[in-house]
């Protein structure tokens, strides 16, 4: 049977995930195999990888490791690539005293990730969500030139469209999972959870919001929630938007680049497998 692996960037081995001992710079992160494994067993699997999984996300002989796989019995055709990330973010740029702490903390985050990911295939976009609508500030881009002409400028104030950026961000992110299959979304959503402005008007602006989180959450994207309202006031308006995209909820005490670009690598380093391998997991 083919066989198609996607290389990401760390790593043990469950179901039919292979991770691996983390190396020090930019480490093979995992091995995924998006056609069932018909005949291959896993034991099978194990004896031959680990010799041709060598070196980093860079310097890994992608050549090396199809060979090694096409020695397995009915393994007729293997493809080797190296899987991509894509974070997007997603920004609440309604009026509030911190909003442009909140958008200078984003943009430090979104060229410090690029700049990270220079030499990888990850991809980095920017919606931002005020008055009446949502804005595709950064479509998906690899490029640090296109990110520091887009960010130069970006609308702020009046209301808080939740809704609107939460119905561009799974618009988004569903085109960029059909056009790139082997894609990692990470959508980052920095807002306090309190939308006052709905798209249809057929519901409160606060359900609609949390039944299209709903839908991103049933696409297995891997989300994070940044809460941004200030402890004293929190009425845990983003803990429960968090819920509906079933994604962890934090609050960064000092909002600033490099606090949030280290908040989202981690993430980064626990995005789940593609949807292809929810039928191996056991």
């Amino acid at each position: 049977a083919d066989l198609l692996i996607l290389v990401g960037a760390a790593a043990l081995l469950a179901g039919g995930a292979l991770w691996l001992v983390r190396v020090p710079s930019l480490p093979v992160k995992q091995v995924v195999f998006i056609e069932p494994l018909a005949h291959t067993r896993r034991g099978e699997i194990e004896q031959v990888l680990p010799s041709a999984l060598r070196g980093n996300f860079f310097s890994l002989d992608l050549e090396s490791v199809r060979l090694a796989l096409e020695q397995l019995p009915w393994a007729r055709k293997v493809r080797v690539r190296r899987a991509a990330n894509l974070v997007l973010f997603l920004v609440d740029a309604s009026w509030s005293m911190a909003v442009a702490e909140r958008m200078a903390a984003t943009k430090g985050a979104i060229l410090s990730l690029l700049t990270d990911a220079y030499q990888r295939r990850d991809r980095v976009g920017l919606i931002v969500f005020q008055k009446d609508r949502a804005t595709l500030v950064l479509p998906p881009t690899n490029s640090i030139m296109l990110a520091q002409r887009a960010l130069g400028d970006i609308p702020v104030g009046g209301k808080t469209p939740l809704s609107a950026g939460l119905q561009m961000s799974y618009d988004v992110l569903r085109r960029e999972m059909l056009l790139h299959p082997d894609v990692m979304p990470l959508l980052i959503v920095l807002t306090d959870g309190a939308g006052n402005v709905a798209i249809s008007h057929l519901q409160p602006p606060q359900e609609e919001a949390h039944q299209i989180a709903d839908q991103i959450a049933a696409e297995k994207v891997h989300c994070v929630v940044i809460n941004m309202e200030h402890a004293a006031f929190d009425q845990g308006l983003a803990a429960a938007l968090a819920e509906h995209l079933k994604s962890p909820c934090y609050s960064i005490a000092d909002l600033k680049a490099e606090n949030l670009y280290l908040t989202v690598r981690k993430e980064m380093s626990q995005i789940n497998a593609p949807n292809p391998m929810d039928g191996l997991r056991k």
